[in-house]
């Protein structure tokens, strides 16, 4: 499975095109439907942090997946969570889609919005590993196996 070719801003206010502007060898993507996943995404930031510091290829980024609005609403709820979000390091990996949420969700096989969904891709853009929910030992564990092992791949090709 492929993570589609979708058009965001960051809160840093640049457009991106995912999945070709993504920095990393493996990015974790933590997609978030509705505003109260935050918490569930924030329950995985630490790993994600600790992640990117061991593995020099690997980057996180949060997705807010919204409905397409017109552009002032889009500026107000952007702007919205800039002054939330002080960090400029959070607001250059925080991308907010405004797609149609239905197409998005059928081209990477999400059956719904009740949770957040977590990916990881590789520089192609093929989805690796995917799990839903808030972060768990278990599921932890399970990502960073993941990275690991494509990790290690990746050294072992290059080599």
């Amino acid at each position: 499975m492929r993570f589609p070719q979708v058009a965001g801003s960051n809160l840093l206010r640049k457009k991106v095109t995912l999945p070709n502007d993504l920095q990393g060898e493996l990015s974790i993507l933590f997609i978030a439907f509705q505003q109260w996943h935050q918490a569930w995404v924030d329950s995985w930031v630490p790993l994600a942090r600790q992640l990117e510091q061991s593995f020099p290829g690997v980057q996180f980024y949060e997705l807010p997946v919204i409905y397409k609005m017109n552009f002032f609403s889009q500026t107000f709820l952007n702007e919205g969570m800039r002054a939330g979000i002080p960090n400029p390091t959070t607001r250059q990996k925080t991308i907010t889609l405004y797609i149609d949420k239905e197409e998005f969700r059928q081209a990477l096989d999400i059956p719904h919005e009740d949770t957040i969904w977590v990916l990881v891709l590789d520089r192609q853009g093929n989805v690796l590993w995917r799990t839903e929910g808030a972060y768990s030992q278990e599921k932890g564990d399970a990502l960073l196996n993941t990275i690991h092992d494509h990790s290690a791949v990746t050294k072992t090709a290059s080599s």
